[in-house]
């Protein structure tokens, strides 16, 4: 079987981010056909059409774009910021959507994650995210949906997951992303 990289983009930079926790409980709890590959957004300019116009994108610009163009697929891991995206993801999404015509994001497979320690799960930046991805010509994984709320309790002190629930939820999401994965890679 194939093995799949996957772009992660998690949409918090804090240092102890519930979500990049989920996202390296996903990677480490995942078939081993998907390889995840976490691409840093924090030191990301904003976006400004006018450094590409002028044939110099930032260096950080160009590496976020060839990395995510590189994997076969994107996962988006992300908290809710007013009923929506941080701005930094929002910034790495414009980053990789530009110049117009060479998206990196275009026809890769993906999937949404939403984490929050509310309960309703980041629910609205789920959605918010999912309108952005379908003009960006992203195909995310459909079911199972991902709103995780409750998260300051699925870790220990060493930021180790020890929710039962919530580890048997991510095995289940990182199966169903293989094989959507699969699934759009074979064609």
């Amino acid at each position: 079987m194939s093995a799949y990289t996957v772009a992660v983009i998690v949409g918090s930079l804090r240092k102890d981010s519930y979500n990049r926790l989920v996202a390296k409980a996903l990677a480490e709890l995942s078939p081993p056909e998907l390889k995840y590959e976490f691409v840093e957004i924090g030191e990301l300019p904003h976006y400004n059409q006018d450094l590409d116009a002028e044939g110099a994108p930032p260096a950080s610009w160009t590496a976020f774009r060839q990395k995510v163009k590189a994997a076969d697929a994107v996962l988006f891991v992300t908290p809710e910021y007013n009923r929506s995206v941080p701005g930094v993801l929002k910034n790495a999404i414009d980053v990789g959507s530009r110049p117009y015509g060479s998206s990196v994001w275009d026809k890769k497979p993906g999937g949404v994650i939403s984490v929050s320690p509310g309960a309703i799960g980041g629910f609205g930046a789920n959605h918010h995210l999912r309108q952005s991805l379908v003009f960006l010509n992203v195909f995310p994984l459909q079911q199972p949906e991902a709103y995780l709320g409750g998260a300051a309790e699925f870790f220990d002190e060493a930021g180790k997951l020890k929710n039962e629930r919530t580890r048997d939820f991510l095995r289940n999401y990182g199966v169903a992303l293989s094989k959507w994965v699969q699934t759009h890679k074979a064609g």
